[in-house]
C-alpha cells in the first residue's frame, strides 16, 4: 500500500468532519429566524385586543378546563401556574419584546429560548382556537434554538464584527446570563413535565460558552465548542428541511385518499364556507371557473406530494418552490389564513438558493441605505435654503 492510498482514508475523514463542522445555510438560518418572529410578532400584536379572551381569563377555555387539557396532552405553559392577570400580561409582554429581539437578531442564544418559552405558554394556553400555523409555529420555534441563525443579518453579528481581535468581555451579555439563572430559580419550583432540566441545560451550555470565551478564548476546547454548535445548527437546519417535506407529503397523501380531492372538486366547496371567505367576491369568482377550480385541486395536491421528491434536482426544486410559495400567498389572501400561509412561506424558505438570498439582502442593504440618508439630505437641502 502506498503512503498516497493510505493517506485517501485520512483526507476523506478530514474533508467529512470539515464539512459537518462548518456552519451550513446560515443565509437561510437568517431568514428563518427573522421571517418566525415576524409572524410571531405580527400575530400577538393583532391580537392584543382579545389576548384575554382566546390565551387569557376571558377565554371560553376556563382556567380549570385548560388545566385538565394541559396534563392531558402534556403541554408546557407558564400561564397553568396562575390566572392572575397580571402574570398573563407579564408573559405576552415579554413574548412580543423576545420576538422583536430575535428578528433585529439581538442576544439571539438567549432571546430564542424566550421566544421559545413565551410562544409555547401562550399558544398552550388555548389550543382550541388556532389553525396549523400555530402547530408549525410550535415546532420551529424549538428548532430555531438550535440553530446559529444570528450569523448573518444580525446585530450579534455586526457586534462581533465590531470586537473581532478586540480585549475585553461581554459582560452585558454575562449579567443577562446571570439574570436569566435567577429567573430560572423560582420558576423551576413549578410543575413543568421535564421543562425546567431543558431551560437550566441551555442555561448551563451557554455559561460554558463564556467561561471559554473568558478563561481560553484561543485554546483548542474553545475550537471543540464551536465546532459542536456548529454540528448542532446543521442537524437543526436538517431537522427543519425533513420537516417542512414531512408537512408537504403527509398533506398532499392524505389529500388523494379524499373523494372530493379525487374529484377535484374540494377548493370548489372551500371557497364556499363563509368563514373562509374574506372576499366573497373574489371566492364566488374562483368558484365559478370549473376549469380553474379542477386545476388548481389537482395541482394542489400534485405540488405536496412532489416537494419532497424534487430536492435532488436544484432547477425543479426551485421552480416548484415558487409554485409552492405562491400557492401560499394564494390562500393567504383568499381563504383568509394569513399567518398559517406566512409561515410556511418562511419555513420553505429554508429551501431558497444562497445566491437569491445573498442578492435579497444586498438588495435590502441599499434600500436602506437610501432611507437612512434622505433625511440627511433633506436637512442639508433645508439648511441650504434657509
Amino acid at each position: 500500500m502506498t503512503i498516497a492510498t493510505a493517506a485517501r482514508p485520512t483526507e476523506r475523514l478530514s474533508r467529512l468532519l470539515t464539512t459537518i463542522t462548518t456552519v451550513r445555510a446560515p443565509y437561510q438560518a437568517a431568514f428563518l429566524r427573522i421571517g418566525l418572529s415576524a409572524v410571531v410578532l405580527a400575530f400577538l400584536v393583532r391580537e392584543w385586543p382579545n389576548r384575554h379572551v382566546l390565551y387569557g381569563n376571558r377565554s371560553a377555555l376556563s382556567f380549570d378546563l385548560a388545566q385538565v387539557l394541559i396534563r392531558e396532552e402534556g403541554t408546557f405553559t407558564v400561564l397553568a401556574w396562575g390566572d392572575d392577570g397580571l402574570w398573563f400580561e407579564t408573559v405576552y409582554a415579554v413574548t412580543i419584546a423576545a420576538a422583536l429581539a430575535v428578528l433585529l437578531g439581538w442576544r439571539t442564544r438567549g432571546t430564542s429560548v424566550l421566544l421559545m418559552g413565551g410562544v409555547l405558554s401562550i399558544i398552550n394556553r388555548n389550543t382550541l382556537v388556532g389553525d396549523g400555523g400555530d402547530n408549525v409555529v410550535r415546532i420551529m420555534v424549538i428548532y430555531l434554538v438550535f440553530t446559529r441563525c444570528a450569523q448573518v443579518w444580525s446585530l450579534d453579528a455586526r457586534r462581533a464584527r465590531r470586537r473581532a481581535g478586540l480585549p475585553g468581555h461581554d459582560r452585558a451579555g454575562l449579567l443577562l446570563w446571570a439574570v436569566a439563572g435567577a429567573v430560572l430559580i423560582p420558576l423551576s419550583s413549578h410543575p413543568t413535565r421535564g421543562w425546567a432540566l431543558v431551560f437550566w441545560t441551555l442555561w448551563a451550555v451557554q455559561g460554558l460558552w463564556y467561561a471559554a470565551d473568558f478563561r481560553f478564548p484561543r485554546h483548542e476546547a474553545r475550537a471543540v465548542l464551536d465546532a459542536a454548535a456548529s454540528m448542532l445548527h446543521n442537524c437543526a437546519m436538517l431537522a427543519i428541511a425533513a420537516q417542512v417535506c414531512l408537512i408537504y407529503a403527509t398533506a398532499g397523501w392524505y389529500k388523494i385518499q379524499g373523494s372530493r380531492w379525487q374529484e377535484g372538486s374540494a377548493l370548489y366547496y372551500a371557497l364556499h364556507l363563509d368563514y373562509f371567505a374574506p372576499w366573497p367576491a373574489l371566492s364566488a369568482f374562483l368558484a365559478g371557473s370549473t376549469l380553474l377550480v379542477l386545476a388548481l385541486t389537482y395541482l394542489t395536491v400534485m405540488a405536496q406530494v412532489a416537494f419532497p421528491f424534487t430536492l435532488a434536482n436544484r432547477r425543479v426544486k426551485n421552480a416548484l418552490l415558487a409554485v409552492m410559495i405562491a400557492e401560499h400567498l394564494g390562500i393567504a389572501v383568499v381563504l383568509g389564513i394569513p399567518f398559517l400561509s406566512l409561515a410556511m412561506v418562511v419555513c420553505d424558505a429554508v429551501f431558497l438558493p444562497t445566491a437569491f438570498l445573498i442578492a435579497l439582502g444586498a438588495r435590502c442593504g441599499r434600500l436602506a441605505e437610501r432611507l437612512r440618508s434622505r433625511p440627511a439630505q433633506t436637512v442639508r437641502t433645508v439648511a441650504s435654503t434657509g
